[in-house]
């Protein structure tokens, strides 16, 4: 009888490494093996000899790089989504589009099951299930790090390591540097090991190496570098003038980040499952593009339009950090956001330097500013009377002054 199949969400770390071969022994099955190319540059060199030598039957890497700029970056940055006033979430939207093309291997391949290697105390394991149960609630989902049987092989990093090493596995993970990265196209984070320390300092000399795609700020250039981001209906398509596709202005504004230290946030945040977690990222693209379209959006964007998907961010980022990105509230809010987003058109132009993002100037062929109207001087347009404020202002006051009156002040 032929074996089952089970797709493997596999990274070449240390975990889906030996969950790899796990698997194979424990569920005497056939591991297909998955690598979703969302950027992680250099890490995928020989992932895929990686993989057949650690017991791998068949390998897929696929380039997924456009479809996670054009499909799940942008509208997230259209939505202005930023988790607990900080993280833009580049781990939290490469999930999704990880799960869907998942699925869409297990569909071609015929397997009823796929694996990941996250662990039972995060939040990938719920982002990875919920994007599966919205599209193929039939594939059932194998978690090793909430079974039994595998925690008490592997209570800790340094079980996997030692098992690694035993059975010739090659992982960056190691006892000097034990914590875990996860790259992508929008950022690269940093959690456990020493960094579960929230004393620690990550920036300090003798740590500063960890960092990949950014220098230090005060490593960065003496000279500041100006930068002009051009944008149509709230997604940005050129720099600089020259016209871009959604994966070639997040490179572009990586190297611009990076190059002068932008981007880095270290935090505790609040994970879905109930613990709070320490992280460190760096986001410096990501970072540039939240700054360009906020400053876009507030000469283009109507007020009370802006309001209102203002008051819907925390919502709308929530559901992407806890894994509903598939889900209808999700979709209907990408629809509302879809529509503020028309005429958000127009360059923003940029100063960068050591680690800022400064504002040099704003323009738009559908600018809501009127300077004449917001002028000091003599309105030309006699479009606003000044004396209607005194009226305005007596209305809005009327329930301070009744609310005083009885609350006995």
């Amino acid at each position: 009888m032929a074996k089952e199949k089970i797709v493997l969400a596999y990274s070449g770390g240390l975990d889906t490494s030996v969950i790899l071969k796990w698997l194979k022994e424990t569920y005497d099955a056939e591991i297909i093996a998955f690598t979703a190319d969302i950027g992680q540059k250099d890490e995928l060199d020989g992932l895929e000899a990686k993989a057949l030598a650690t017991g791998a039957s068949k390998v897929y890497i696929d380039d997924l790089r456009d479809e996670f700029a054009s499909d799940f970056i942008f509208p997230m940055f259209q939505a202005g989504a930023f988790y607990e006033g900080q993280y833009l979430l580049g781990t939290s939207i490469a999930r999704p589009l990880i799960a869907k093309r998942m699925v869409d291997i297990a569909r071609a391949e015929g397997a009823i099951m796929i694996a990941h290697g996250a662990t039972g105390k995060g939040n990938d394991q719920v982002r990875f299930e919920l994007g599966v149960a919205a599209l193929a609630p039939d594939i059932k989902v194998i978690a090793p790090w909430r079974e039994e049987q595998f925690r008490e092989e592997f209570p800790g990093r340094a079980e996997m390591i030692a098992y690694a090493e035993k059975h010739n596995i090659p992982v960056q993970a190691s006892a000097a540097k034990p914590y875990s990265t996860d790259r992508n196209l929008l950022h690269i984070s940093f959690e456990s090991g020493m960094l579960e320390d929230p004393w620690f300092d990550p920036s300090s000399d003798e740590n500063k190496d960890m960092f990949v795609l950014s220098v230090a700020p005060e490593d960065a250039p003496d000279q500041s570098e100006y930068v002009e981001l051009s944008f149509e209906a709230g997604n940005c398509t050129a720099i600089n003038g020259e016209s871009l596709t959604p994966l070639q202005v997040m490179d572009k504004l990586n190297d611009l980040g990076g190059k002068h230290g932008i981007g880095r946030v270290d935090m505790v945040e609040n994970r879905f499952v109930g613990m709070k977690s320490r992280g460190v990222y760096e986001t410096p693209g990501g970072t540039i593009l939240f700054s360009a379209h906020r400053k876009m959006e507030s000469l283009t964007m109507d007020r009370e339009v802006m309001n209102l998907r203002d008051s819907l961010i925390a919502k709308y980022s929530q559901l992407v950090y806890n894994g509903f990105w598939f889900a209808p509230e999700r979709l209907a809010l990408q629809a509302l956001v879809l529509e503020s987003q028309k005429n958000v058109t127009g360059t923003v132009r940029l100063k960068l330097y050591k680690g800022n993002i400064i504002g040099a100037g704003v323009q738009s062929p559908v600018s809501l500013y009127n300077p004449e109207i917001a002028t000091m001087e003599a309105d030309p347009t006699q479009a606003y009377d000044q004396g209607d404020a005194t009226g305005f202002i007596r209305l809005n006051a009327l329930r301070l002054k009744v609310g005083t009156k009885y609350s006995g002040k």
